[in-house]
């Protein structure tokens, strides 16, 4: 058997879609359903003072655990199984992708996520490719998938999470020296990550990307969300404005193939919110990381903004939450994002460059 036949058999599809979309994408909801849920439930627990989050329900190796805790714990496995998802494994496969995960996100150490990535793919796509071919396949496939997973982790898995943690750093040391510039730049550039069929929370995650630099991010994301949520509000209606403002600004993504130009207010928008963000209100997202890339999604990235100044002020290094904390990320977040894209989309249609009916959704 030729060897495009023997990968085309095995659904083994190398490219950038696959990887760079599919995966990446499952990477965010598998962060989602493990640190980012187990981080929100512990600033539930510790911001209305509820025993059952507060307390320990687990001591694991000295270690004792929260029940966010104990979910944050599964990050490194949740993410994994999530790319053998969307990688389409079998059984076999998928399930040892458990380990696969534990490993290479504890050998990343703080860029874990992008050498999960990087090795889950690897030995999910091995694993697929002795899927079934022997007669011991229960012991066959998970040993070649876990070997893998484990040999690459050892190998590479701490590399690649020191050089993402690195870009991280630098992208936050230059937004903490050039709050506007990086304002502008971090603000655009994850905005629109947002709005690809990409995913802009695993790439935050994958940097961990906090401080100005988070809180620029998510300014970006709020401006593409609620900038389409509002200008395409008479074609969309109200159901519009929920899916793209709480929901996602890439159901815009046939539309802005069909006319780039309806991007442009959302884009200038990002292009000024983000560094009023950063220079003017300071707003820092302190939370877990891939709050950062989420925006107004289920209000996620104002619940990571939210859990960073709990946690600043139970470390001492924030007095309390203010007036003005709140004013910024209200501002942020809703206000600025919808009068500027609607400004902007004036100017656009009055060019007439946009015109009704370039935004409307399918249904």
């Amino acid at each position: 058997m030729k060897f495009k036949e023997f990968l085309k058999k095995k659904d083994i599809e190398i490219s950038l879609k696959r990887y760079g979309i599919d995966a990446l994408g499952a990477m965010a909801q598998g962060l989602f359903c493990s640190l980012l849920i187990g981080t929100i439930i512990d600033t539930i627990g510790s911001s209305f003072h509820i025993p059952f989050l507060t307390n320990t329900v687990a001591t694991i190796a000295g270690t004792d655990y929260t029940v966010g805790g104990l979910a944050k714990a599964m990050s490194g496995p949740a993410m994994a199984v999530a790319i053998g998802s969307a990688l389409k494994c079998p059984p076999l496969v998928l399930f040892s992708m458990i380990t696969v995960g534990f490993a290479s996100n504890a050998l990343g150490g703080a860029g874990g996520p992008l050498a999960v990535l990087i090795v889950a793919i690897i030995a999910a796509e091995f694993g697929k490719a002795v899927s079934k071919e022997t007669k011991i396949d229960i012991l066959v496939t998970p040993l070649v998938t876990i070997g893998i997973g484990i040999l690459l982790s050892a190998l590479i898995a701490k590399p690649i999470g020191d050089a993402a943690s690195w870009l991280g750093n630098v992208i936050m040391w230059a937004t903490e020296l050039q709050p506007f510039l990086m304002g502008i730049l971090v603000s655009v550039i994850v905005g629109i990550a947002l709005t690809l069929p990409i995913s802009s929370a695993a790439i935050c995650a994958a940097l961990q990307l906090t401080g100005l630099a988070g809180g620029a991010a998510v300014a970006g994301c709020c401006a593409q969300m609620i900038g389409f949520a509002v200008i395409s509000f008479k074609e969309n209606k109200w159901g519009g404005l929920v899916s793209q403002g709480i929901g996602t600004s890439m159901l815009q993504m046939g539309n802005i193939v069909k006319n780039p130009r309806i991007w442009i207010a959302p884009i200038l928008a990002s292009a000024v919110t983000g560094p009023i963000a950063t220079c003017f209100f300071k707003l820092r997202m302190d939370g877990a990381p891939i709050s950062s890339g989420m925006g107004t999604c289920g209000l996620v990235g104002q619940i990571g903004v939210y859990t960073g100044w709990v946690n600043d002020v139970a470390a001492g290094t924030k007095n309390a939450i203010t007036a003005f904390d709140w004013i910024g990320l209200i501002m942020i977040s809703f206000v600025l994002p919808a009068l500027l894209s609607l400004l902007f989309h004036a100017g656009v249609k009055k060019l007439g460059w946009v015109k009704e009916g370039d935004m409307k959704l399918k249904t």
